[in-house]
């Protein structure tokens, strides 16, 4: 009876030692999986992070076209309209057909909106270049080591591309930010 009793408790005792180990490697399982969702998770925003890079990036060169361009655009087009002044000032009286086409495409508007039309685009242009350098600022992909930073740059960055929820909503007025940074060196830091 004492070595059936020996026995039985021996075996009880491998029991719980299993259950101890089973509990273990669950846990460690758990441990693992929740790593593995962390690891997949950084590692779409990673790709996420580098996808933004490239697209801002690829924004970036038809942007300097149409930009380099809009110079040269506009003063040709000003040359244009001094042109189109200078007819109208020493031939007052054109032909029937060209005063009824003046008349048709409202050439004196079309002379004070191209400017103004010019002047929109170049601001738009100027804007699409500034949410494409905050893309590439707040993508940058954490490398190995730390980079000097400047924080009021991500600060910025963020919030210019963020603009679009501070306009005022059915349910709430726009989102007025006021920003009045004290100096901060610039840190070493992971931008991305």
């Amino acid at each position: 009876m004492i070595t059936t009793t020996i026995a039985a408790l021996r075996a009880y005792r491998n029991v719980l030692a299993v259950e101890e180990k089973t509990a273990q490697l669950i846990q460690t399982l758990k441990t693992l999986q929740q790593t593995q969702l962390q690891l997949v998770q950084s590692e779409k925003m990673s790709a996420l992070g580098n996808l933004v890079a490239g697209v801002a990036h690829e924004i970036n060169n038809p942007l300097s076209c149409i930009s380099g361009n809009m110079v040269h655009v506009t003063d040709s087009i000003q040359e244009l309209l001094k042109i189109i002044g200078l007819y109208q000032q020493h031939y007052p009286n054109p032909a029937t057909k060209i005063k009824e086409e003046i008349e048709a495409i409202y050439l004196e508007f079309i002379g004070e909106d191209i400017p103004k039309m010019l002047e929109s685009m170049n601001l738009e242009v100027e804007r699409i270049h500034n949410i494409s350098k905050s893309l590439r600022t707040l993508a940058r992909t954490d490398r190995e080591q730390k980079n000097t930073f400047n924080i009021h740059e991500g600060i910025d960055s963020s919030l210019l591309i963020l603009k679009h929820r501070t306009k005022a909503k059915k349910q709430r007025p726009a989102i007025q930010i006021i920003k009045n940074y004290e100096y901060i060196p610039e840190l070493q830091c992971f931008p991305g």
